[in-house]
């Protein structure tokens, strides 16, 4: 089964369209590395919680909007034998694609494919 890498951020609302531009040019590189899929979501309707919540994870403040992203990999192997090149990838460094928000706040995670229905 594929295996996904998940993120959850907070991105200012007005970097909006600095933050697709952002992910576009990423997707093009991590399709380069093996990716089969790479989705990235503005938050819509993410409502905050008691307890916990994706604005609570991320310390989204009021001129923020919660992101929700994956990547779809092959297999864990084709994702732990791109990430190396990945970071190395001059264009994904922040000279060259800076990140939109405060990247000390994104929430990220590895999952094996359990149900794929």
């Amino acid at each position: 089964m594929s295996y996904v890498d998940g993120f959850v951020a907070a991105v200012p609302t007005a970097n909006r369209q600095a933050f697709i531009e952002h992910a576009r040019q990423a997707a093009v590189v991590f399709k380069e590395y093996g990716a089969l899929k790479v989705v990235e979501c503005w938050g819509d309707d993410v409502p905050e919680g008691e307890v916990t919540s994706f604005p609570m994870a991320v310390q989204c403040g009021p001129d923020e909007t919660v992101v929700f992203s994956w990547l779809v990999w092959p297999s864990r192997e084709v994702r732990n034998q791109a990430m190396p090149r990945l970071m190395e990838d001059p264009r994904l460094s922040p000279e060259v694609n800076p990140m939109p928000f405060d990247g000390k706040r994104l929430i990220y995670g590895g999952f094996e494919t359990v149900v794929d229905e």
